[in-house]
């Protein structure tokens, strides 16, 4: 029978064999150590921030002018669109207004037409026939003066004839002016057409103010107040509906100033509610707060949604991942494999040929868990996570379990 002595001795032997093959087999192959593998992917940046919902609110519907409301083509609660005729009031001094500037216009442009078909015409002809007498009455002049001078006539006979033609040039200077002021670049042509266009001008007043008879709904939304019948006056100025708009919806975020230089209108952005967390909508940077909040040391921004789900509601809690970067085809590592990554000199501990060597690296676009590296690590790298204090530079080691890839 083997004595308890030589029992514990074996298994002394036992355990001290296997120790130092253990110790054999890291010296040879290295101690194991778990690492992250880079890959080359895509990768997209987000920053991160929790806020409310914005929606916007009663918008008030009053009249221009004041009139007598004639009918009301729509209902409480009804949802009417923007445009839609909410309130008719009387037209009828406005009506009569349009006929008086339409007739306006017809008695200027019959004006108009008349210089230029009639007018000008007739004082073009008006023109050549003192023409012609100016050149009858210088020919009689020429004529009496060579009498004269031969005294055959008398003084008196030339003194007509002089009379005759500074009558005659007179007309022609009368029937000119009356040509160019009756062309398209003289004073009676410009005044029709200025008339022309004052009565035009007193149309579309006319028109206007018919048109405000037409109490107009100034944006989609549903109708949730009326304080107004046919037959009552309705008072300029003075509330006679509201509505509830369904048009955009935004939401207010705080953003940490420190992502100030990152962010830029137009960025596109995921939301949920925090009421509907597996509900994802999208929203679209839109405001960003000029200024900083320098008690809370952040900014405000505005988000629009997109196309807003039903269950969005007035101040609700919401978290946005807004995207501030992206990168089709990038050399990715888990962010907790990098070392002093917010500093000035980041680096990652990275195993070549069996040794664990420092490697200083250049970062890019950095995503929630994963972070892109520019210069310094190549994809099939092996890197040791941070978490593995007691690995230093220089160590003898080798991977043996991959805890997860950089695709995360």
């Amino acid at each position: 029978m083997i004595s308890r002595k030589w029992v514990s001795a074996g298994i002394s032997v036992a355990l001290i064999a296997m120790l130092a093959g253990f110790v054999a087999r890291n010296l040879v192959l290295g101690t194991p150590v778990p690492v992250y593998v880079a890959t080359r992917g895509a990768l997209v940046q987000t920053v991160v921030a929790s806020g409310r919902v914005m929606t916007p609110q009663r918008v008030s519907v009053a009249s221009e002018a004041t009139g007598r409301v004639v009918s009301i083509p729509v209902d409480e609660g009804q949802t009417v669109r923007r445009g839609q005729v909410l309130i008719e009031l009387d037209q009828s001094d406005e009506r009569a207004a349009v006929a008086q500037a339409q007739a306006g216009i017809a008695q200027a442009d019959a004006k108009l037409r008349q210089l230029t078909a009639f007018v000008l015409p007739a004082a073009e002809q008006a023109e050549l026939q003192a023409e012609a007498n100016v050149r009858q009455a210088r020919q009689q002049y020429d004529r009496t003066k060579d009498l004269v001078a031969r005294s055959f006539v008398a003084q008196s006979q030339l003194d007509d004839a002089q009379r005759n033609l500074d009558v005659a040039l007179s007309q022609l200077r009368a029937a000119q002016l009356q040509v160019a002021t009756n062309r398209p670049d003289g004073s009676d042509y410009a005044v029709a057409k200025a008339a022309l266009a004052q009565a035009k001008a007193s149309l579309q007043v006319a028109e206007a103010k018919l048109d405000a008879t037409l109490i107009r709904a100034p944006v989609g939304g549903i109708l949730i107040a009326r304080n107004v019948e046919p037959g009552n006056v309705a008072e300029a100025g003075k509330e006679l509906m509201a509505l509830a708009p369904v048009g955009e919806t935004q939401l207010v975020l705080q953003i940490d100033e420190k992502h100030l230089a990152e962010i830029a209108v137009g960025q596109k952005a995921l939301g949920s509610a925090d009421a509907f967390p597996a509900q994802r909508f999208a929203a679209e940077l839109e405001y960003i707060n000029p200024g900083v909040d320098p008690n809370r040391g952040a900014v405000e921004v505005k988000l629009r949604v997109i196309e807003p789900p039903p269950y969005l509601r007035q101040d609700m809690t919401v978290s946005v991942d807004i995207e501030v970067a992206r990168r089709a085809d990038a050399i990715i590592v888990p962010s907790d494999a990098l070392h002093d990554a917010d500093a000035a000199e980041p680096w990652a501990l990275v195993v070549r040929d069996r040794h664990t060597v420092r490697q200083p690296v250049r970062l890019g676009v950095r995503g929630d868990e994963r972070t892109e590296v520019l210069e310094g690590i190549a994809p099939g790298d092996a890197l040791v996570p941070v978490t593995s204090v007691t690995i230093e530079a220089g160590r003898h080691v080798r991977g043996v379990a991959i805890v997860r890839n950089a695709s995360g």
